[in-house]
């Protein structure tokens, strides 16, 4: 027996494959068993409706895809009411994804949800690019993410998951604020802004001008920050970007992730996930591992040090 267990930030998952926050819905229960996957990972919640982003929203690019949803929401209390039920069916733990515009926001949603049977964990999106001017968030530097995720820590004893952002230069300095102040786990990361500009119309392809890119084009990228935070934390990293199938999952293990989150491929083939998991058993057969404990972090990488080591 291959096990494929994993301890993720408070959480045992049965498997380290799970949908990245967004790319999951109710629909896939007639495609997948949703029993197989390691834990549930909801589209981010508000506390408040939200009507998201203008249209076009979505536009597909070389390698991968940009998007500007803008987090739509029909509110907290209707995702109590309606959404949650729908998880209890099912046997994965649920982590839900929050966000908020300012730390007490952040926090009194954590608080709200933490009350909630069923919710398993907290998904701080503090990185959405979509959602702050320019594409800031609090994720972006050290000192607003220590402040925001202190508010968090203060507001919940459920595990907390804290989402990092790709969007910035000191991602490691980031992981570590974020650890210091009561993180469990880290996901890193959240989508790469971009844009994208239709030459016919000369008008940019997303209602929004900018958007988060994810897919392949940006697996290299993230499986460096994995590396990096994987150097300067403690607690486990969730890696997300551009995994589509096991060998993906496994390079971001071998960086240092200890579980990893699909989103992109599971539009392209909504079966992904569960290939993933398929792929992961082979790859311990064949390698002769009983589990995947042993890959975490296990890159031979000769004592290379990243520039923020040498900083």
């Amino acid at each position: 027996m291959i096990d494929l267990s994993v301890d993720v930030g408070g959480l045992r998952l049965s498997n380290p494959v799970m949908p990245a926050s967004g790319t999951f819905a109710d629909g896939l229960a007639h495609t997948i068993d949703l029993n197989r996957l390691g834990a549930f990972v909801t589209k981010t919640i508000t506390r408040e409706k939200r009507t998201g982003n203008p249209v076009p929203r979505v536009a597909e690019v070389h390698g991968g895809m940009l998007n500007a949803i803008g987090i739509p929401s029909k509110g907290s209390d209707y995702f109590i009411s309606e959404s949650i039920p729908f998880y209890r069916r099912f046997s994965p733990p649920l982590v839900v994804s929050i966000s908020a515009p300012s730390s007490e926001g952040f926090a009194r949603l954590a608080a709200e949800l933490s009350a909630v049977e069923g919710v398993a964990a907290i998904e701080a999106n503090i990185s959405c690019p979509n959602i702050e001017e320019d594409g800031k968030a609090f994720a972006m530097h050290a000192r607003s993410t220590a402040a925001v995720v202190k508010a968090l820590r203060a507001s919940t004893s459920l595990p907390l998951w804290v989402k990092l952002t790709p969007n910035t230069g000191e991602i490691a300095n980031v992981a570590h604020a974020a650890q210091e102040e009561g993180a469990d786990a880290l996901v890193v990361a959240n989508t790469i802004l971009g844009m994208a500009i239709d030459i016919e119309t000369r008008r940019p392809k997303l209602g929004n001008v900018m958007g988060g890119l994810s897919g392949p084009a940006v697996k290299p990228i993230v499986v460096r920050m994995v590396y990096q935070c994987h150097r300067a934390v403690s607690i486990p990293i969730v890696g997300c970007g551009g995994v589509s199938t096991a060998d993906d999952a496994i390079e971001y293990m071998l960086a240092g992730a200890s579980a990893v989150q699909v989103g992109t491929a599971t539009f392209v083939h909504p079966t992904a996930m569960v290939e993933i998991i398929d792929g992961l058993v082979q790859y311990c057969r064949r390698n002769g591992l009983p589990n995947l404990q042993g890959l975490v972090g296990a890159v031979e990488d000769s004592g290379f040090e990243p520039f923020e080591a040498m900083a």
